[in-house]
C-alpha cells in the first residue's frame, strides 16, 4: 500500500495509483508448471505483484521454465535465525511460554535446545513450539524446560537428526 487510508473510490474499487496489489504464494515449490503458467498469465494480464515463497532450490526450478522466470525481479535466501534472534522471537511471539527471562537457567537451558533443534529455522521452530504447547497442555506443566522442549522433539517428524 503506497498511501495507507486512501485509495477506494467511491464505487468501491481499489486505486492502483495509490496501492499495490499482491499475491504471495507459499510452498510454491509444490506447484506443477500449469498453476505456475496460471499465476504467470494472471500477472501478465494484471500487473499485479507476485511473491513465490518456497523451499531452497525453486529458483532452479523456475529457471527451467523460461516465461515465468524472465519475470523474478530477485530471489532471497532468508538465513537461519541467530540464538539471540530465535530468543527474541520466542520470547516475542509465544509470550506465554515465559521465554524471555534468559538469566533464568532452565529458560536458558531451554533456549538452548530449542536452537539445537531447529538450527534457527523459523518454520521448523513454529512447528517444535506447537509440541511444546501440546506437551505442557498434556502434563498439566506451565514451564518450559530442556526435558520438555526434547520430549517435543520426539513428537515431531523432522528428517534426519
Amino acid at each position: 500500500m503506497l498511501n495507507p487510508g486512501r485509495g477506494i473510490d467511491e464505487h468501491g474499487r481499489l486505486n492502483t495509483s495509490t496501492h499495490a496489489e499482491l499475491l504471495i504464494v507459499d510452498e510454491a515449490d509444490r506447484l506443477k508448471v500449469g498453476a505456475l503458467e496460471q499465476l504467470r498469465d494472471h500477472h501478465d494480464r494484471t500487473g499485479i505483484g507476485l511473491i513465490l515463497i518456497g523451499m531452497p532450490g525453486i529458483e532452479k526450478r523456475l529457471a527451467r521454465y523460461p516465461p515465468l522466470y524472465s519475470r523474478v525481479g530477485f530471489v532471497h535466501h532468508y538465513k537461519p535465525m541467530s540464538a539471540d534472534e530465535q530468543a527474541f522471537v520466542l520470547a516475542r511471539s509465544w509470550p506465554h511460554l515465559s521465554l524471555s527471562d534468559t538469566d533464568d537457567y532452565a529458560t536458558a537451558e531451554a533456549l538452548a535446545a530449542i536452537t539445537r533443534i531447529t538450527s534457527g529455522n523459523f518454520r521448523l521452530t513454529v512447528r517444535l513450539v506447537g509440541q511444546i504447547e501440546r506437551v505442557l497442555k498434556i502434563n498439566n506443566m506451565s514451564t518450559v524446560t530442556k526435558e520438555v522442549v526434547e520430549t517435543a522433539r520426539k513428537n515431531l517428524v523432522i528428517g534426519s537428526m
